[in-house]
């Protein structure tokens, strides 16, 4: 699936990737390739990047939303910092 993370500054991530792990407001959850729709709230915490079965990328960001639509994921933030 297509991810791309953006904050109002830059693009701080784009590419093919397997799935991402993201904070929810009401609990972390994770984006597979061929997830259905949804929109969500994120909260300030870690978002991990899952760049295929076995490499990660980690960031430190801060509260936003996520759009998953047609096998492309848009996380939109705050701020983020990569660990």
């Amino acid at each position: 699936m297509t991810l791309e993370i953006l904050t109002p500054e830059k693009k701080i991530f784009s590419g093919e990737v397997h799935g991402v792990q993201l904070p929810g407001i009401t609990g972390s959850f994770e984006v597979l390739d061929k997830h259905a729709p949804m929109v969500s709230a994120l909260k300030a915490g870690k978002l991990k990047v899952l760049n295929d079965k076995t490499e990660t990328t980690s960031f430190e960001i801060q509260s936003g939303f996520v759009e998953v639509l047609n096998n492309k994921t848009i996380v939109l933030i705050e701020g983020a910092k990569e660990l």
